[in-house]
């Protein structure tokens, strides 16, 4: 069962996430003279990756990439690196080492090879994979019925990316697949609210990762996990 924590709510939760994860990279700092961070985007990250970036920590020998990106422009809204430009590359943070999915291909597919040159100058494993979940059951871009989610989940792919498109949400997606997140020290799932909570219940339970992709993380005993939620 992976560690639960619990807090009354995101004001609460992101500033003791925040300080988790800068024991994390400020150990890694001292064991190798480099760390790594793999975020997610999301309303619900963002207070969390604000705390981080007032961390005092050697920043620039991390290196900061993401768990999966929709394919427009930082200019766009949904754009993921947008919000890690905004939320943690400033105060501290400022001068890490940042390693956008989004490439200037017109499409995922046509920049996986341009993505995974990029994800290979990230060192691994990374210190910290911090993952979300949808209402679906998906985390990073690993969605439930996408064609190529079979692939994704492939352990011996010796892919760290792939292009998803989504059966039933917006745009298309680079994910890091499965082996990619797994080539971690640690990983923390975040979420909030009784919705998401029911959905992480069910994913505890036995049954396909493709139905909930969730569970690939959940089910898994190579990296510790733990979970972070808030009401």
């Amino acid at each position: 069962m992976p560690v639960e924590h619990h807090f009354a709510s995101i004001t609460s939760l992101a500033p003791a996430l925040a300080a988790s994860v800068a024991v994390d990279l400020r150990g890694a700092l001292q064991r190798r003279g480099c760390a790594s961070l793999v975020v997610s985007g999301g309303r619900t990250p963002a207070p969390v990756l604000s705390a981080l970036s007032r961390h005092s920590l050697d920043w620039a020998k991390v290196w900061i990439t993401l768990a999966d990106e929709r394919w427009v422009n930082e200019d766009h809204p949904d754009s993921n690196a947008a919000l890690v430009r905004r939320c943690l590359l400033e105060h501290y943070a400022a001068s890490a080492n940042f390693v956008p999915l989004k490439n200037p291909a017109p499409t995922p597919a046509q920049g996986e090879a341009a993505c995974e040159a990029a994800l290979a100058t990230v060192p691994r494993p990374f210190d910290l994979v911090l993952l979300g979940m949808g209402d679906d059951g998906h985390t990073a871009s690993l969605f439930p019925e996408s064609s190529q989610l079979e692939r994704a989940f492939s352990l011996d792919s010796g892919r760290l990316c792939m292009a998803i498109e989504p059966v039933n949400a917006p745009h298309s997606r680079m994910s890091l697949t499965l082996p990619a997140l797994l080539t971690s020290r640690r990983i923390v799932l975040l979420f909030g609210g009784a919705a998401k909570w029911s959905v992480y219940q069910s994913a505890l339970q036995p049954g396909p990762a493709t139905v909930l992709p969730v569970r690939a993380i959940l089910h898994q005993s190579q990296v510790p996990i733990e979970i972070f939620y808030h009401d």
